[in-house]
Order: C-alpha cells, then sequence, then structure tokens
C-alpha cells in the first residue's frame, strides 16, 4: 500500500551554455549583447548569439541571426554556428544556457508496497518503563503495521553511549541496579518478517547507565543506516528507522571531551555479535554526515521523543532529510499511534530532490492534486493509493565549469524516503568545433602569413602584430606591443583601483599628487601628523598617520601621539579658572578676579561632558571644597587655540541639616531613656504586686497553735489513789 515511483520518461540532455556575466547591453551597443564577444566560444555562451567562422568575412563575426538578419543572410550556412534551441526526449539535441527546458515524469502509491522497520531505542536507566511497555506493544504494532502492508518486517537495536569518560563510568560493570555494563550501540534483531520475536527480545534486553545527559545516538543511526546486510535493509522497500529516546545527542566533535579526536568515518563497523566496535575509537557523527547517509540510503527516520525534547528534534528534522518528529508519552505507551501517525504523513506525501551540481538549476512544479495550473513546487500531500501525480522538472545549466570534463555530468531526481530515481546524463557544450583541431582549425595559416592560427574564421595574429583581446568591460583595455599591458592589474585598497587616488598604467599605479605607494593608498605629506598642540610622542609619519614611540616608562598614543597617560596635563593649571566661570568657586571667586586671570578661554558649557576621541580631548574632573565634582575637557583645536568644554552642573552630594540631625539625636536619646524608665518602673510595680499577693496568700493559710515547754513543772502536783472511793 505504499508509493512506487513509475517513471514516464528517461532522457538524455546535451546542452550549450553560456559562461553568463556578460555586460548590459545598453553598455555595449543599443539591445546587442553579442557585438562585444571575439571568440566562438565566447559568441554561443551567450543567449541568442550566433558565429560566422567564414575565413574571408568583413562584417561581424558574433550577431543576434533574429536582429543582424543581413549578416545571418550573407554568411554561408556551413560556417555558421547557431545551436539549435531544441529539447527532444532521449535523442540528442543542443540547448542553449539560460533557458529552461522542462520534462515531465509522473509519481504514484504502489498497493502492498514493502516496508522495513527498525526501531532504535535508548536503553539508559531512564527508559527502563518504555522498553517495558514496548514490549507489552510489540504485537500491537505488527498487527497495525500489517494493516498497511502484508510484506512487513521489524528490528530492534538499542544504544547507550560511548565507554569513555566522561560520557559512563567505566569503573563498575553494573552502573545501577539491575544494569548491564554500558555499550555504544548493538544491533539485537536484524530485520525479519518472524515478528513474533520481537517482544521477547525487546523484554530481554538489558538497560544500562550513563553520566551526562546527552546520549550516543548519532553513533547508532549511522551504523543502522549502513550496514545495511547487517541490519537486513531491502533494496526495493519503504525504509523507517524509529528512534526512541528521552534525552538529547551527541555530534561531531563532544567526542574531543573523552580524547576522541579521530572524525567519524561514516562506514560500518559491526562484529558478528552486533556491537559497534568504533565507539570508543571514532568521533560521533555530526548532523551532516547523518543527512548525506539518510540521502544515499532513502532511509524515513522518525524522532520519538518526549515532550522536553520534541522541540529540539523538530529544529533535527529542519536538517534531515526526509525525518519526522513526534511525542513519546513518558511511558511510551502511544508510540503505536505515533509510529502510525508519522507513518500515514510520510506515505501520503512525496517531495521530489536531486544531486544536481551548482552549475545546474533544477525547479519542479505540479498540480499535485488540483486541476489548476502549474505552481512551483517540489512536494506534494493528500495522496492515496493509486494516485497520479505529475511534475514538471525545469532544468537550466548556469555556468561552464572550467574543468571540462565537469562538461559531462550525471544527476538523479529523486523522491524523498524511496530507492528510486530518475538519471540525467548532461552534456554541456561549452566551445566551439572550430576552435577545436579539425575542421576550420588551420596552424601557421596562410591566411596569417604562417605566423598564426587561423580558427573559426579568424587569425590570432595579424601581420606580425598582436591584436590584444577585448574585455567584456570596455573600460578595461588590454595594451602594449605584446600586450603585456592592462589598466586593470594594479594593487587595489579596499576593493578600489589605485584607491581612487591615481590611475592604473600597465598593471602599476601611478598616483594623483599628495599620495603614494603601490595602491596609491600613503598620503606624500605629514600634515595629518602634525597636532594642533604638542607632538612630542611622534618618531615618524607614515601614509598619513603618527608612530608613536617610547621614552623609557612613558608611552604615547593617540591620534597625533599627543595622549600621555603618565605625563602631567593641564588639568590643574586650568581648574581655578574653569570653577569660577562656570560655577562661581575656587580660588578666584571674585569676578574681576577671575576675568584678570582666565583670559586665555572661556569653557564651552554642556549638559555631558563625553571626550571627542577624534580631537585627542584630555578629560579633567575633581572635588571642589564644596564636594562637589566638576567635570571638563581641553583641546587643541587647528589654529593650536585651548578650547574647553564644561559640565554645566556639578554633581554635587545631597545637602545635609546637622542642626536637625542633633536635635533628632538628642530628641531621640531622651525618648528612649524616658522608654526604658517607664519600662523599669512598670516591670518593678508588676514584681512588688505579685510578691505582695503571694506574701497575703501565705499568711492567710498560717494556722497558730500553742506550746508547752516540756521540762517546766507546775508548782502543784496532784496524785490518785486509785483504791480510794472517792472520800
Amino acid at each position: 500500500m505504499f508509493g512506487s515511483l513509475k517513471w514516464i520518461i528517461a532522457i538524455t540532455i546535451t546542452t550549450s551554455l553560456v559562461k553568463a556575466n556578460y555586460s548590459p547591453p545598453e553598455r555595449l551597443t543599443g539591445m546587442n549583447p553579442c557585438i562585444s564577444k571575439q571568440t566562438c566560444h565566447e559568441c554561443i555562451q551567450t543567449p541568442h548569439c550566433a558565429w560566422c567562422a567564414a575565413p574571408k568575412f568583413s562584417e561581424k563575426r558574433c550577431f543576434l541571426p533574429n536582429i543582424n538578419t543581413k549578416i545571418f543572410a550573407t554568411c554561408p550556412a556551413e560556417y555558421t554556428w547557431n545551436p539549435d534551441n531544441v529539447f527532444s526526449m532521449i535523442r540528442h539535441r543542443n540547448l542553449t544556457k539560460d533557458e529552461a527546458h522542462r520534462m515531465t515524469f509522473a509519481y504514484s502509491q504502489a498497493e502492498d508496497y514493502p516496508v522495513d522497520l527498525y526501531y532504535l531505542m535508548d536503553l539508559s536507566k531512564s527508559m527502563e518503563d518504555d522498553k517495558k511497555k514496548l514490549s507489552d506493544l510489540g504485537q500491537l504494532l505488527v498487527e497495525s503495521m500489517s494493516k498497511i502492508t502484508s510484506n512487513f518486517r521489524l528490528g530492534f537495536g538499542s544504544f547507550v553511549d560511548k565507554v569513555v569518560m566522561p560520557y559512563v563510568s567505566t569503573m563498575p560493570k553494573s552502573p545501577c541496579d539491575g544494569c548491564a555494563a554500558p555499550y555504544g550501540y548493538k544491533n539485537i534483531m536484524t530485520l525479519s518478517q518472524d515478528t513474533s520475536h520481537f517482544a521477547s527480545l525487546v523484554r530481554n534486553a538489558s538497560v544500562s547507565g550513563n553520566l551526562d545527559a546527552p546520549e550516543g545516538g548519532f553513533d547508532a543511526i549511522m551504523q543502522a543506516i549502513v550496514c545495511r546486510r547487517q541490519i537486513g535493509w531491502r533494496e526495493k522497500a519503504r525504509r523507517l528507522l524509529v528512534f526512541s529516546t528521552d534525552a538529547g545527542f551527541h555530534y561531531a566533535g563532544d567526542g574531543k571531551l573523552g580524547g576522541i579526536v579521530k572524525p567519524n568515518d561514516g562506514e560500518c563497523h559491526l562484529d558478528i555479535t552486533g556491537l559497534y566496535t568504533h565507539s570508543s575509537l571514532q568521533d560521533y557523527p555530526s548532523i551532516s554526515q547523518i543527512n548525506l547517509k539518510v540521502k544515499q540510503n532513502a532511509i524515513n527516520i522518525i524522532w520519538a521523543v518526549t515532550e522536553e525534547q520534541i522541540n529540539v528534534y523538530k529544529r533535527l528534522t529542519k536538517h534531515v532529510e526526509g525525518s519526522f518528529a513526534g511525542k513519546l508519552s513518558d511511558d511510551s505507551s502511544n508510540v503505536v499511534e505515533l509510529i502510525r501517525e508519522q507513518y500515514d504523513a510520510i506515505s501520503s506525501s512525496v517531495e521530489m530532490k536531486d544531486t544536481a551540481s551548482s552549475a545546474v538549476k533544477v525547479k519542479y512544479f505540479s498540480k499535485c492534486l488540483g486541476t489548476g495550473p502549474l505552481i512551483e513546487t517540489s512536494k506534494c500531500d493528500g495522496l492515496k493509493v493509486g494516485t497520479k501525480v505529475e511534475f514538471t522538472a525545469e532544468i537550466e545549466v548556469t555556468s561552464c565549469p572550467e574543468n571540462r570534463s565537469e562538461w559531462k555530468q550525471k544527476f538523479d531526481i529523486y523522491p524523498v524516503g524511496i530507492n528510486e530515481t530518475l538519471t540525467v546524463n548532461l552534456e554541456m557544450l561549452c566551445d566551439c568545433e572550430c576552435e577545436r583541431e579539425g575542421a576550420m582549425y588551420e596552424p601557421k595559416s596562410p591566411e596569417c602569413n604562417g605566423v598564426g592560427t587561423l580558427k573559426c574564421g579568424r587569425g590570432t595574429c595579424a601581420c606580425g602584430q598582436c591584436e590584444c583581446e577585448e574585455r567584456e568591460n570596455p573600460e578595461e583595455i588590454i595594451s602594449g606591443h605584446f600586450c603585456e599591458c592592462d589598466n586593470f592589474s594594479c594593487d587595489r585598497d579596499q576593493g578600489s583601483l589605485c584607491s581612487n587616488h591615481g590611475t592604473c598604467e600597465c598593471g602599476q599605479c601611478v598616483c594623483n599628487a599628495g599620495w603614494t605607494g603601490p595602491s596609491c593608498n600613503c598620503r606624500s605629506s605629514n600634515e595629518t601628523c602634525i597636532a594642533p598642540g604638542t607632538t612630542n610622542g611622534v618618531l615618524y609619519c607614515v601614509c598619513g598617520e603618527c608612530i608613536c614611540h617610547e621614552e623609557g616608562n612613558t608611552r604615547y598614543s593617540g591620534k597625533h601621539c599627543n595622549k600621555c597617560p603618565t605625563c602631567p596635563s593641564r588639568c590643574e593649571e586650568l581648574k581655578n579658572c574653569v570653577l569660577c566661570q562656570m560655577y562661581g568657586t575656587g580660588n578666584f571667586t571674585d569676578k574681576d578676579e577671575c576675568a584678570k586671570n582666565c583670559k586665555t578661554f572661556v569653557p564651552e558649557p554642556v549638559d555631558t561632558v563625553i571626550p571627542d576621541v577624534d580631537k585627542d580631548e584630555v578629560p579633567c574632573f575633581g572635588i571642589d571644597e564644596d564636594d562637589c565634582k566638576y567635570n571638563f575637557v581641553y583641546y587643541y583645536n587647528e589654529t593650536n587655540c585651548l578650547n574647553v568644554r564644561a559640565q554645566k552642573e556639578r554633581e554635587c552630594p545631597p545637602q545635609v541639616y546637622m542642626l536637625g540631625i542633633v536635635l533628632g539625636v538628642i530628641a531621640a536619646i531622651v525618648l528612649i531613656g524616658l522608654a526604658l524608665l517607664l519600662l523599669w518602673k512598670l516591670l518593678t510595680t508588676i514584681h512588688d504586686r505579685r510578691e505582695f499577693a503571694r506574701f497575703e496568700k501565705e499568711r492567710m493559710m498560717a494556722k497558730w497553735d500553742t506550746g508547752e515547754n516540756p521540762i517546766y513543772k507546775q508548782a502543784t502536783s496532784t496524785f490518785k489513789n486509785p483504791t480510794y472511793a472517792g472520800k
């Protein structure tokens, strides 16, 4: 049920083309760009131009046949070189460059087209629940894909990262509980129609652990693509690679962190057990390497990633041809639905690409499923099984390669993700037959007095005198007895010939007055080195620029070498005049005294003082008696006059009301003292009341009784006789 490309045509194109970049016709003669062309190959490489190769011909040899009808009629047909602008199927025809030629082909989806699906999974510890869910859904995945095609094969591989610090810990064999030893990439199940084996292999695959967040998925993708025999990719099948992870990816250059500097070679390095053997020997592949291998092997990658990584992989799809990104749930429970949705999106669209070189431009046009006019597009969506879509390729040759062997080229037009191509053989006709030895090519021709070669009807030398080549730009002239001089090959400065300060004569600049140097970019005078003020720091003047020197620990700098950070400035000298003139402060507070002592300059008031480097302004600042900061700069103008610019307002700290502060402090001390006394009185009162209450309570609870002295004897003692009857 998947699409197969059904090519309508196969063609071979022979094209003559133009070197382009001719001067606009209005700069030549009217609207005729042909008359400036001096050779046959230059002529036929100009659109619509023809060349007359007749030996004796007095008219312009390069002409426009549809305009210069007289020349066209005068030149014999056998000597007229005018490649026909004809495009024909199968047969060879000559085509002129810069004229687009179209060919039509069609694409349709084939029913029950084979599908190879290879599931490449990140088996780091964080993906353990995803692995379990995939094993549970394995049979459901097979059933879902079987509804699309009966010719379905499934494979499985896993990856962790390079077994090198700092990617994984190289010490423990089990980096986490229930984990196996880390590894780079392992092909666990080759593509097979025995899909029932898939779930058990996924279930038995062991997870491992790594240290850093990104994974080594690019290593695994590269091996899964290029190891076609080991993975089992079929020649005629839709190839899907599902890449499942919850993390980012390492790419080219990251291997240097682990001391791996050898670039990835893009070759297969799997041993007989399916283990990647060069994981720690070469760097990760780059994104462009992955994209190249994807195109070469017609692979569609589905990035099945978690929500945290979806934006990263969506950006990656822009750089990997035929790839799509889908959001995977945290436990991969939606993996079957995701694969089916992405597969439907892939199979219901077709995008045309080509491998044409930079000398050939190919545009694509199609109506897709509509009935309107052709529109420029290389992609059509919404296709179904049996739907045929026609494309028109517009082929245009834009330039002639310098290497003659590249005049014959072959390029492919192909649909993204399908291993089918339309091959175009292209032959560029970039010169004339009469310029090659053979017909109309006569060395030491009598027409040239035996000292020149007659080709294409004209000689390379006439009467022993060189005829210098004419340039396309009429302002560029080649001259000299041996054509050894020109007016365009002199030295340039910033792209300007002779710096626009001279003329180019025989390859050397002849400078205007006041300029010297190979490209006339140096002033001959030292006027620009003379500063308005002192120039003690100038050692010598080169090309109008001061070259400063050092004197001991003193260093000069600036445009005129008059800047010396370690030298004393005039700031202190000018300070009092600036203060009195601007702010009425300083040593000259009296106006008369200020006017008497400050006659050399009047400061220019400005809002903010910013030194002008071009004027070599010297910045000055300080603190006056009012604790205010003042700023000014001084410099010398062209007439050696002192100029001063000063800030209008001083930067003063806010005024402090001392009496208020003192009274406030005293009041605060008094209030705090009163508060402390009141607090003490309150505490003592509370304490006394508590003690008195306790005393009253104890007094009320006290019980008093009488007591007698035990050694006290009363004076009278009474004794009774028990036998006495009361008498």
